[in-house]
């Protein structure tokens, strides 16, 4: 019962539900939610830690990049964060992969 409401917890908060429909398509490094969400750096830390421990996500080290995704091993959880997802209104969601489309853009510019 406690993992259930820890899972709903990490689910009633705006920015989380930003950060999860940013990895909808994918991985995300933390540097690109960052920058797409224009929140701070330990603020969006602090976000990625509890939807973490509440096993929503997962993370990957790559040398000094952490990157981001949905958990797909637990079911419950994966149908859950769907479920949320399908009601963040879809405006919401375009901007948030549109902003996120802009900031990888300029990054990949950047490293060519």
């Amino acid at each position: 019962m406690q993992e259930t409401i820890q899972i709903l917890k990490a689910l009633s908060d705006e920015t989380r539900l930003n950060i999860i429909s940013l990895m909808k398509e994918g991985e995300i490094c933390v540097c690109d939610i960052t920058e797409t969400l224009q929140v701070s750096q330990p603020k969006i830390s602090f976000h990625l830690n509890v939807l973490k421990e509440a096993g929503i996500i997962i993370d990957r080290k790559q040398g000094k990049w952490v990157h981001y995704s949905i958990n797909d091993s637990d079911l419950f959880g994966r149908f859950l964060v769907l479920s949320v997802l399908d009601r963040i209104p879809s405006e919401t969601m375009r901007k948030n992969i549109s902003r996120l489309e802009k900031v990888l853009a300029v990054k990949n510019k950047c490293c060519e």
